[in-house]
């Protein structure tokens, strides 16, 4: 199926920022992240939402998502699976300042939320 294989092969495209002296912020959200709970094996849902200041990339926001999709079928735990998206997203466009949170939906009568940071927020 072409979706599966968009997503197969999804990588973080960016593109130069249009406004490189000027600081300001991109907020992303995205409602329907999955992944799979490392010891149970059963799906763990989220909300992430992506906040950054661009450095001198911005991420392409239908490449975000083929690229958070991947994750679907990963067993991985809350806490890496935060930590190893804003490495990669950071990697890709060098941003001034990145935030990601991971609202997780409650199971078991536990919710967590995972917060992870890079750089120093500028004022905007």
């Amino acid at each position: 199926m072409y979706g599966e294989r968009a997503i197969a092969e999804a990588s973080l495209l960016c593109f130069e920022n249009p406004r490189p002296g000027r600081v300001y912020e991109i907020s992303i959200t995205l409602p329907e992240f999955t992944c799979l709970c490392p010891f149970s094996g059963y799906p763990d849902f989220a909300t992430l939402q992506l906040l950054y200041q661009p450095g001198p990339r911005v991420m392409e926001l239908k490449a975000i998502k083929l690229y958070v999709n991947s994750y679907r079928d990963r067993t991985i735990s809350h806490e890496e699976v935060v930590n190893r998206l804003l490495d990669d997203f950071v990697a890709a466009c060098d941003p001034v300042w990145m935030q990601l949170e991971a609202d997780f939906n409650p199971r078991g009568n536990v919710h967590t939320v995972i917060r992870a940071s890079h750089g120093v927020r500028q004022p905007s």
